[in-house]
């Protein structure tokens, strides 16, 4: 048995070794998140589902739902990957500062975050009133407002998940076409981004999720407009008012997509050794 075997035999033989003390509040914890993935399961409407499915209320707040969040993830996209090429590959003063705003509207409550682009691009906010006066466009409690909000949550995790790839690529490459001739662009488009592709695919698919599942600045600067702006998050919190049955079913949609994304990057986020 080579060293690197016995390395790992005894890696393995020391994660089994947990301290019984530990597997309680381990079990609770799990139970404490399932729990609730349980229940929703378990008061589903199964025999109505499909029916449910087809109402018109629910496939328009899926279609919106799903238009929004692929809009605004490819505005995250065009933004955030050169943002995310800035902060992994140029020095400058204040860089961290421009990092910890990038990642504020992780930590930042959606709600605020709503209140926040409504000074800036309401009627009477600091780019809004311009552009109501100029092109007479107005964005808060339209279509445009839901892709504005998704997009503004949404893509600090597209900037991490590019600016670790770009961390994490290999510089060489990037130096043997600067030393062959190719331009910065060049360099760019034909070596960088094929070397980052997977990291923003990833970054991607996470931030079309959080988009997809914004609630707080949506209806915060988009309003609740059914067939304008109300997306599913928000089809979830109506229904809970009137119709417990329907919410249940747009949130096992939700679920299924959560599910589903989780699935699809398990090799690159949540796999383990």
């Amino acid at each position: 048995m080579s060293a690197h075997d016995t390395a790992g035999a005894a890696a393995r033989r020391m994660r089994s070794r947990m301290p019984l003390a530990l597997f309680v509040p381990a079990g609770l914890g799990l139970l404490f998140l399932v729990l609730p993935l349980v229940g929703l399961l378990a008061r589903a409407p199964w025999t109505t589902l499909p029916q449910r499915l087809t109402q018109p209320g629910v496939l328009t707040a899926l279609r919106l739902s799903l238009q929004t969040a692929t809009i605004a993830t490819l505005v995250c996209v065009a933004l955030g990957v050169p943002l995310a090429w800035l902060l992994a590959r140029v020095e400058f003063p204040g860089r961290r500062l421009v990092r910890a705003l990038v990642t504020v509207p992780l930590v930042l409550p959606p709600v605020v975050g709503g209140v926040a682009l409504l000074l800036v691009f309401g009627r009477r906010g600091l780019l809004g009133s311009w552009l109501d006066a100029t092109f007479g466009l107005t964005l808060p409690f339209t279509t445009t407002g839901v892709v504005l909000a998704e997009a503004f949550v949404a893509m600090p995790f597209l900037v991490i998940a590019v600016e670790g790839a770009l961390r994490g690529a290999d510089p060489r490459y990037e130096e043997a076409a600067a030393t062959l001739g190719a331009g910065r662009w060049t360099t760019f488009t034909h070596v960088t981004l094929p070397l980052v592709a997977p990291g923003i695919a990833a970054g991607a698919v996470l931030c079309w999720a959080r988009a997809l599942g914004e609630f707080g600045a949506t209806i915060t600067f988009a309003g609740n407009y059914p067939g304008r702006t109300q997306t599913m998050p928000l089809a979830v919190y109506l229904a809970l008012e009137t119709d417990l049955q329907a919410a249940i079913v747009l949130s096992l949609i939700l679920l299924t997509a959560s599910v589903a994304i989780l699935a699809g990057l398990r090799d690159r986020w949540v796999s383990a050794p």
